[in-house]
């Protein structure tokens, strides 16, 4: 993923399905994306769950969120 440093109002998404390369780009009129930290040897790139992608899409800050326990009831 890269984003715009300056701004941090767009974000450009590279991803593989395996039969070929999908270029998807967002630009916010309003506000900026909260990017979460990398380490400092990073290339930039990030990683991240499709979970997190639609909170960060959404203007969601990922540093404050948290993921929750799930759990099932035995039956």
């Amino acid at each position: 993923m890269h984003y715009e440093t300056r701004f941090k109002t767009r974000v450009k998404i590279l991803y593989g399905d395996g039969s070929g390369t999908w270029i998807c780009a967002k630009r916010l009129a309003k506000g900026c994306f909260h990017w979460p930290q990398t380490a400092a040897d990073a290339t930039g790139a990030l990683r991240i769950l499709a979970e997190e992608l639609t909170l960060l899409l959404s203007g969601l800050d990922l540093a404050q969120t948290r993921p929750r326990e799930w759990w099932r009831r035995a039956a």
